[in-house]
C-alpha cells in the first residue's frame, strides 16, 4: 500500500513534496476504489494545489496584518440594526476592489467600524487580492521614515501596488507638513488604480480639519469621496468597562453591616 521510495527524492526535485503529506492515504484510495492512473493523478494534483492555495492564504494573512477573529462572520449586526446590510454583502463580494472604488466608513468610536474594515479586509484576501491593514498614523510614520533614508519614492510605489489599502483611524489627530503632502502623493497615486477602506470618527465633511494645507486637503478628500461607496455606523459603543472587583474595604464594610443586621 505504501507508494514508492523512488518518489521521494523525484517530488523533492520537482518542487512538489507537499504530495508526500497525503500520497499514501490517496493511494490506499486508489487501491481500494480500483481508480485509474488519471484519477489518482488528479487527486493529488488537487492536493498540492489546495496546500498551495492555503500557503499562499497564510502568507497574504501575514502580510495583510488584519485580525484573524474580524471577519464578516463575526460581526455584529444585532448592534447595528439601522447598518445596510444587502450593501455590506455587495462589498464583501470585492466588486469595489475590481472599480478601484474607495469606502468609505464613518461613525462614532466603538461601533464596529474598524471589525468591518478588517472584515472587507478578509474577504478580499480570500478572493486572492493583497491587502494591508493599517491605521492613518502607522501609515504617516512610515512615509516619514521612508523620507528620512532617501527610501520615499520606492516606498510609495510599493503601497501603491497594493490591490486593497485598509486605512483606520482616518484623521484622529491632524497631519502636519510634510505628512499632508505625504497622503495626498498616496491618495493620488492609487486614484483610479487601486481599492482603498478609510474609517475615521469624522463626517467626510469634517475631514478638511485634519489637513494643513487646506487646499492640499480639498484635491485628497475629492479623489477619496469620488464614486465612493459610504457606510455610516451609528449606536453606542461595542466597548463596555469591565466591573470593578470588590476591594478589601467594600467587603469589610459589606461583612460588618450583615453583622450588625
Amino acid at each position: 500500500m505504501n507508494p514508492s521510495p523512488d518518489l521521494v527524492p523525484l517530488l523533492k526535485q520537482l518542487r512538489l513534496s507537499g504530495i508526500l503529506s497525503s500520497l499514501e492515504a490517496r493511494n490506499r484510495q486508489a487501491v481500494e476504489a480500483k481508480l485509474a492512473y488519471t484519477d489518482f493523478l488528479a487527486l493529488v494534483v488537487q492536493d498540492e494545489i489546495a496546500r498551495r492555495d492555503q500557503r499562499q492564504f497564510a502568507q497574504r494573512l501575514r502580510r495583510a496584518q488584519v485580525l484573524n477573529d474580524k471577519t464578516l462572520e463575526r460581526f455584529d449586526f444585532a448592534h447595528n440594526p439601522a447598518l445596510n446590510q444587502a450593501q455590506i454583502a455587495d462589498l464583501a463580494t470585492c466588486r469595489f476592489i475590481t472599480e478601484h472604488a474607495p469606502v468609505l466608513l464613518v461613525g462614532p468610536t466603538g461601533t464596529g467600524k474598524s471589525h468591518l474594515a478588517q472584515a472587507l479586509g478578509h474577504c478580499a484576501l480570500r478572493q486572492g487580492y493583497d491587502v494591508l491593514f493599517t491605521t492613518h498614523a502607522k501609515l504617516l510614520t512610515q512615509l516619514h521614515a521612508a523620507r528620512a533614508t532617501d527610501a520615499y519614492e520606492r516606498k510609495l510605489k510599493q503601497l501603491a501596488s497594493i490591490d486593497l489599502i485598509v486605512l483606520d483611524d482616518f484623521g484622529l489627530r491632524p497631519m502636519r507638513s510634510p505628512q499632508d503632502e505625504d497622503f495626498h502623493d498616496l491618495i493620488a497615486e492609487r486614484y483610479e488604480r487601486s481599492a482603498i477602506v478609510v474609517t475615521s470618527n469624522l463626517d467626510v465633511d469634517e475631514w478638511g480639519a485634519a489637513f494643513l494645507n487646506k487646499l492640499l486637503g480639498a484635491a485628497t478628500i475629492d479623489r477619496l469621496r469620488d464614486g465612493a461607496y459610504r457606510v455610516i455606523l451609528d449606536g453606542e459603543s461595542h466597548r463596555r468597562p469591565r466591573p470593578l472587583p470588590d476591594t478589601p474595604s467594600t467587603t469589610a464594610g459589606a461583612s460588618m453591616r450583615k453583622a450588625k443586621a
